[in-house]
């Protein structure tokens, strides 16, 4: 189930890259929380997080496709598709264990909110970020 969103009715969403070689689907409820981050990576590419759980999402094609790029703590793994260069979504930091979908790379999705991180200050925000997805 998508992290931090309304408990509502599961729907299944589908996702991929710009020209189509990453395909992927994931479970979540029919109104999603969308995470907006400002960090220097996220901030420069638009990237706007939906957190999924691992188990929820499944790779239709593609996933041999992925270039990983890691920096700071080598922590998170940011995956882009090898031919188009688009991130559709990353292994992530702050919710080990899970996805995190790129919302800009799934059609039909229903904001419920919108959640800001200060991810330029990771550290002293993911307490707060944490908290928000919960309520």
């Amino acid at each position: 189930m998508c992290l931090g969103s309304m408990t509502n009715s599961l729907k299944t969403y589908q996702g991929q890259c710009h020209c189509g070689a990453v395909q992927f689907e994931f479970s979540a409820p029919e109104t999603v929380d969308v995470t907006d981050c400002n960090c220097s990576l996220c901030r420069m590419t638009g990237y706007e997080h939906v957190f999924v759980e691992e188990a929820d999402l499944r790779f239709l094609s593609g996933r041999d496709q992925l270039v990983s790029y890691k920096f700071g703590t080598k922590t998170a793994d940011h995956l882009f598709c090898g031919t188009c260069g688009i991130k559709p979504l990353y292994r992530p930091r702050s919710h080990p264990g899970a996805w995190s979908v790129n919302a800009r790379c799934v059609d039909g999705l229903n904001v419920a909110r919108r959640i800001g991180f200060d991810g330029q200050n990771w550290d002293e925000s993911i307490g707060g970020l944490h908290k928000s997805l919960e309520t």
